[in-house]
């Protein structure tokens, strides 16, 4: 790639295929390419972002130096994904190429209209569907590496397999079992704190975590605020926080909140105000209706003010994983009598969801069907196989969930207990380390 190619691109100029963190003037093309693969803001932010650190660590990369080995992302076309994954990763400035989902055809039919690519390289799964991996890794002719956390769906074509367990190992079958080697839980890798320290003594806190795409906050959104006026005065000393989402920003809670998405008219809950506390000068608050008080939490990763919450009110998805990584108790909650509300849901079920017309009678089907099934949808009870934290989907209201919160918090054994039952799940941390070993194995020789 020319050195002229190499420019410094800013947010406002997100549509150009290629965005790069820093314009090294003088660099020569790399001889070797590591492209990361993943889709929506979850594996984003808990996978891709410490690996890519820890291989900036151990081996010398651009975009932080002129050196011979490349750091890419490529993002793949995901239901889960906000759009905004590109601008979050850029600001990282850990890769050297980053490719926005809406290109990734174009780059599997014309890498080279995508710059340079070295002859040798290794792309790495981490996030969205294993075929995309497979795919681009043969269209390049590199290495590829997937990182396995409930199977590994294409073994025939992985170099190496990276299993979460070795329940997932095991699932391999026997002629491709000396590709797999198990590493661990790469959310285990997430810091703990000591809980009882962190814990606030006097009054109860309850993180709010309504979601970070359209789908899922036009529901939690209205949802969680209505939750947290009526447990509020279920439990007067009740506070509570939201983390806001690298991918989302206060203004998008403010608008899910507002009339201009059609969900927030079934509730009676809104935002009032955002504004500061006295004597809190970088923290926000957003004000409800009722003038309860949440604390925005806009710094990534929010880790230690959510280990000093006694619960979580939780949507669906990766944030399941890193609450239970964090042994903090929480209710997750998925409200079907929003008809869209598959649209947030992952595989073939938010796809389905998406068709216009078919959608409106197969979330009706699709909804009972999974219900009646009785398939886990948070990652504690997946991985277990049993229930470990209460799932309430169907037809729930706010009132409920507040009074099932209140019950948790009135009882605090009950909450020790689910605690210890997480604690039991969270597996030895190590698991970023032992990949990036994997993948410095996998990768030719510079020379």
């Amino acid at each position: 790639m020319a050195s002229a190619l190499r420019v410094q691109v800013s947010p406002s100029a997100f549509d150009h295929h290629n965005l790069s963190s820093i314009p090294p003037a003088e660099m020569q093309d790399p001889s070797l390419a590591v492209v990361i693969i993943t889709n929506g803001p979850g594996e984003l932010t808990t996978w891709v972002k410490p690996i890519a650190e820890e291989l900036h660590k151990k081996l010398l990369i651009q975009p932080k130096t002129d050196s011979a080995i490349s750091l890419r992302l490529v993002l793949v076309p995901c239901p889960n994904g906000t759009g905004k994954e590109a601008q979050v990763a850029n600001n990282w400035n850990c890769f050297e190429k980053i490719i926005q989902a809406k290109y990734f055809w174009n780059l599997l039919i014309s890498p080279q209209k995508f710059g340079f690519w070295p002859k040798n390289g290794l792309v790495i799964f981490l996030g969205g569907d294993q075929f995309w991996s497979v795919l681009l890794a043969a269209k390049l002719g590199y290495k590829n590496l997937t990182y396995a956390e409930w199977i590994a769906r294409w073994p025939r074509w992985n170099d190496i397999i990276a299993a979460m367990s070795p329940k997932v190992a095991s699932r391999v079958p026997k002629k491709y079992q000396d590709r797999c080697i198990v590493v661990g839980d790469l959310m285990a890798d997430i810091p703990k704190y000591d809980l009882n320290n962190q814990k606030n003594n006097e009054n109860c806190l309850v993180a709010l975590m309504p979601g970070s795409k359209k789908a899922k906050l036009s529901i939690g959104v209205p949802f969680m605020i209505e939750v947290a006026n009526r447990l509020k005065k279920l439990i007067p000393s009740c506070e509570f926080i939201i983390p806001v989402a690298p991918t989302t920003s206060i203004d998008e809670l403010v608008y899910y909140s507002s009339k201009n998405n059609s969900i927030s008219h079934q509730y009676k809950s809104t935002i009032k105000a955002v504004s500061e506390k006295a004597g809190e000068r970088s923290s926000q608050y957003l004000i409800t209706n009722e003038g309860t008080e949440i604390k925005l939490l806009t710094k990534y990763p929010a880790h230690v003010e959510l280990t000093k919450c006694n619960l979580a009110l939780t949507t669906v998805g990766a944030n399941t994983a890193e609450l239970g990584a964090l042994c903090i108790p929480m209710i997750v909650i998925l409200p079907t009598q929003h008809l869209f509300v598959m649209q947030a849901w992952d595989g073939i079920f938010g796809v389905i969801a998406r068709i216009p017309i078919v959608k409106f009678i197969m979330n009706f089907i699709i909804s009972k069907w999974r219900l009646r099934k009785g398939t886990y949808l948070s990652w504690p009870n997946i991985s277990s196989g049993r229930q470990i934290v209460p799932e309430r989907i169907g037809n729930i209201k706010p009132n409920q969930i507040a009074t099932e919160a209140a019950s948790w918090l009135n009882s605090p054994k009950r909450l020790q207990g689910l605690k210890e039952d997480l604690e039991s799940l969270r597996g030895k941390p190590g698991a970023i380390e032992a990949i990036t070993k994997l993948i410095i194995k996998l990768l030719p020789k510079v020379t």
